[in-house]
């Protein structure tokens, strides 16, 4: 049986991470990258589909956990009748290899531990060659991966496992540390588990604190921001969606995906959160990221991208994993980065725009890529596509699709108006005038007067709730509001967002599935937009308290089993969660904004750009005074 998803904490190393358990199992670690076969994948099977485990041998125990403040070093405090202990846990950002560290230190008393070690590569498959070097060290090998563990308390073998058992004494520490290495190379060399303690503290205290937090929710953003940093590839500035596939959007479900790649939908709002945070090293990274991946043809282009850029993500099913909780199939790849969607190239196009709003490069930087994506939108923006929720149903002409194809037009025209980049900024009006002539015609429900999730239905799905944040209707016109109330009525279960109705939306899955995060922040966001701040405050609350007890959430929310399900923890939710934090912060204390020389609405934001540093100045005091304002910018013109 598996565990909840809420029981497992993240730690990583910036090019992969493992969960582990309140009971001290890692059981889940891809290595060496995100998108690595599992080399732990019990959190889809069962134990002996490799996990490692360290924890008390009383059963009469109570545990409590906690990250180090600013920090993704896990503590988890085992207390039992003869004593108390801390096992500390941490990947330490990558340097000459890829390193998982575990120290238990000894509190109180004596607490007797024991240790289990199953190491299966190929996602649970394959049974490693285990033997003892001369100075004790334990190698691991089979095919190309090699894995070795170091530590000063006695292990032996034992049916295929390496386990152990030894007494943790008070002011004790023993360190156990497992490396990673390609099989062809020499043994990653020893090193020192306290010092890499102190450089896993130091990096990730110094990292949080260049972030501009500042607000009643300043816990939440930091949190949120150091779960997006440890889902970053640090190598490309690719932010994976999960570090984990085919968590199932419903428990018994077939809705079981790999999300283990970077997706274009992401962008813009990835983007804004690190800008709001003044986190632009980061954000020009992301930046970059996307510019290197859909280089080439636009014909071409993808929905999603592998962490370096690849293109090929080839979908299959590992029939030796039974699932969580049952859940098959277990997917690896994604077929779903063949589909056409066109929504991602205003998602990219409008990328690049906040980009350039927010100064992370010269405006001219991609100008050519963004021409030939704008004129092939120009060629295909009427044609049907799967839409921003990759339905593997028919094609359909999605209202938001075409949406964010009046996007592309608008930030080409944005960045002709603006920036002076040469373009045919007529033409563009006159392709942007006709979609949003179409969609309000075809796209709207009169009699509901709401719009309508495809032209021709009836139905409704949540993307519409960003139609005002990306500025193609004013938060203010009577059809955004009866949008979000038409919303409320279709789509909230237990006061929380379904991204669409699968019992009659014909996606080509079977129905069924919880609610999604991601959504239920910009329902907030909506909320905000149309006045309704109490309304927002009290849904951002509740979906903070659908956290773990560590901050972290997934990508949607079983209302019926009260846990979490999908793919965990979730890059989206927790973008989401930044940016209406921020949101909240201004709508609430605008004169805390204005005082810092915000004077913008919540709507229509101009990115300040990334602070200067005078002669001789640190720079932390330029950014504090310039603080992130940055929000999704809602141009007027073309908004009727």
């Amino acid at each position: 049986m598996s565990a909840s998803l809420e029981s497992y904490g993240l730690i990583g190393d910036c090019q992969t991470a493992a969960l582990v358990g309140i009971d001290g199992s890692v059981d889940w670690l891809c290595w060496p990258r995100f998108d690595s076969e599992a080399c732990f994948a019990a959190l889809l099977g069962t134990p002996s589909n490799g996990r490692w485990h360290i924890g008390p041998q009383c059963v009469e125990q109570s545990v409590s956990r906690r990250y180090r403040r600013g920090t993704l070093i896990l503590e988890t405090r085992f207390e039992t009748p003869s004593g108390s202990a801390v096992l500390i846990d941490f990947m330490l950002p990558r340097g000459r290899a890829s390193d998982l560290i575990r120290i238990v230190k000894g509190e109180s008393g004596e607490v007797p531990m024991c240790l289990e070690l199953v190491l299966r590569f190929n996602y649970g498959a394959t049974v490693p060659w285990v033997s003892r070097l001369k100075d004790g060290t334990l190698r691991a090998i089979a095919g190309p991966d090699m894995a070795v563990l170091r530590t000063p308390a006695p292990l032996h073998g034992e049916d295929f496992r390496t386990v152990g058992a030894f007494t943790i004494m008070e002011g004790q520490t023993i360190p156990f540390t497992l490396s990673y290495g390609p099989s062809h190379l020499p043994v990653p060399p020893p090193f020192d588990a306290a010092k890499a303690l102190r450089d896993c503290e130091k990096f990730w205290c110094d990292w949080i604190e260049r972030a501009n937090t500042a607000g009643p929710h300043a816990d939440a953003i930091r949190r949120s921001l150091i779960t997006l940093k440890a889902l970053t590839y640090a190598p490309s500035g690719g932010i994976v969606a999960a570090p984990t596939t085919s968590l199932p959007e419903e428990v018994g479900g077939s809705r079981n995906w790999d999300y283990r790649f970077c997706w274009i939908r992401d962008s813009t709002l990835t983007l804004l959160a690190l800008m709001n945070a003044g986190l632009y090293e980061e954000a020009s990274a992301w930046r970059d990221w996307l510019q290197r991946a859909v280089a080439g043809s636009p014909t071409d282009m993808q929905i999603m991208y592998g962490i370096l850029g690849e293109r090929r993500l080839t979908e299959w099913q590992v029939d030796w994993l039974p699932g969580y909780l049952g859940s098959k199939p277990v997917r690896i790849g994604n077929a779903a980065h063949r589909q056409f969607q066109l929504d991602v190239y205003g998602e990219l196009m409008d990328t690049f725009e906040q980009a350039r709003e927010g100064g992370l490069s010269p405006t001219e930087s991609g100008w050519d890529l963004q021409l030939a994506l704008t004129e092939h939108v120009a060629r295909c923006w009427a044609e049907p596509d799967y839409g921003i929720w990759e339905t593997r149903g028919p094609r359909q002409h999605f209202t938001f699709s075409k949406v964010m194809a009046w996007v592309t037009f608008d930030r080409a025209i944005k960045a002709v108006e603006h920036h002076g980049l040469p373009g045919p900024v007529d033409e563009w009006r006159m392709l942007r005038a006709r979609v949003h002539d179409q969609v309000c015609e075809l796209g709207f429900d009169p009699q509901r007067n709401s719009f309508r999730s495809a032209y021709g239905e009836t139905t409704l799905d949540a993307s519409l709730l960003l139609l005002a944040q990306v500025g193609f209707i004013a938060p203010t016109d009577p059809r955004y509001v009866g949008t979000v109330e038409a919303i409320e009525q279709d789509l909230l279960v237990d006061g929380f967002v379904r991204r669409y109705d699968t019992e009659s939306t014909n996606d080509g899955l079977e129905p069924g599935e919880g609610v999604f995060l991601a959504c239920s922040f910009w329902l907030a966001d909506a909320y905000i937009a149309i006045g309704r701040r109490a309304d927002a405050e009290t849904l951002f609350d509740r979906l903070l308290a659908l956290r773990n007890d560590l901050g972290l959430l997934a990508e949607e929310y079983d209302t019926e089993r009260r846990q979490q399900i999908g793919n965990y923890p979730q890059a989206f939710s927790h973008v989401a969660l930044i940016n209406t934090a921020f949101n909240l912060t201004r709508a609430t204390h605008p004169a805390e904004q204005r005082a810092k020389g915000d004077v913008s609405d919540v709507q229509a934001p101009r990115p300040p750009g990334p602070p200067k540093r005078p002669p001789g100045s640190n720079g932390r005091a330029v950014q504090d005074a310039n603080a992130a304002k940055v929000r999704r910018r809602a141009p007027s013109s073309g908004v009727r």
